[in-house]
């Protein structure tokens, strides 16, 4: 399988859809480098990677910093000899009604959400256009394809993120550079993006929403890993994952 060997750079590595995703690749043989806030869950990550029998590494990382991502860049290219693949998952998902003017969340969904994965982009962008591949495979939402009340920023974070994944994939073609793009869509998954809700109705509804359908992170880990497993001439480029039970 053409994962096995790939290089893959992870944010929001720390819990969720990143941990579940490094331990699949690192497991079908990927060299993954984590990145995340918490180092003592890197630490732990990695450690049940590497005494599995798989190669990983990590770097505490911040995505609204750009150097903080290119840190974690560099440390893929210094550790595991180059880089095929960043995973821009890091992500914040604090709705509310607009009408509740929480705007320092607004600007931390903007700062973390989009600029994070801006910030990423940049990183591998002069590595991939030279090496005439690579893979950008980024977390969006169903918020990122539909309205829903309560997510507008949220969502409009999402939104700006699909539209930033095609316009790099239809550029790479045009430039000859062969960069594929893969960005998800994912509805209820149990992770820890609840925890960043503070609006009370807003936590309160999602709590029940998510308790009735959510499904576990590795069905988004599985996706990736179909995704970057699919051979150089191929661009899966969008992926739309709801849990069965979800309307």
């Amino acid at each position: 399988m053409t994962v096995k060997n790939k290089v893959v750079v992870i944010t929001g590595a720390s819990s969720g859809i990143g941990e579940a995703t490094a331990k699949l690749l690192a497991q079908n043989g990927a060299r993954v480098v984590l990145g995340a806030r918490r180092e003592n869950r890197l630490q732990e990550i990695v450690k049940t990677i590497q005494e599995a029998g798989g190669q990983a590494t990590y770097s505490v990382t911040d995505v609204t910093k750009p150097e903080q991502v290119q840190a974690l860049v560099d440390l893929a290219k210094t550790e595991f000899g180059g880089i095929d693949v960043i995973f821009n998952n890091a992500g914040i998902m604090p709705t509310s009604p607009i009408s509740a003017l929480h705007t320092k969340e607004w600007n931390d969904m903007i700062d973390i959400n989009l600029k994070g994965v801006l910030n990423g982009v940049a990183a591998v962008m002069p590595d991939f256009t030279k090496q005439k591949s690579g893979q950008i495979i980024t977390t969006s939402s169903v918020a990122g394809i539909k309205s829903f009340p309560g997510a507008g920023v949220y969502g409009a974070t999402k939104f700006a993120v699909r539209n930033l994944m095609e316009v790099i994939r239809t550029e790479s073609a045009s430039e000859g550079t062969n960069i594929r793009t893969v960005s998800l869509y994912p509805a209820a998954i149990n992770t820890e993006l609840l925890r960043t809700i503070t609006d009370k109705t807003a936590k309160k509804d999602m709590d029940q929403f998510y308790k009735a359908v959510g499904i576990d992170p590795i069905a988004i880990a599985r996706v990736v890993n179909f995704a970057i497993d699919q051979p150089e001439e191929v661009n899966v480029n969008e992926f739309t994952i709801y849990p069965t039970k979800q309307a």
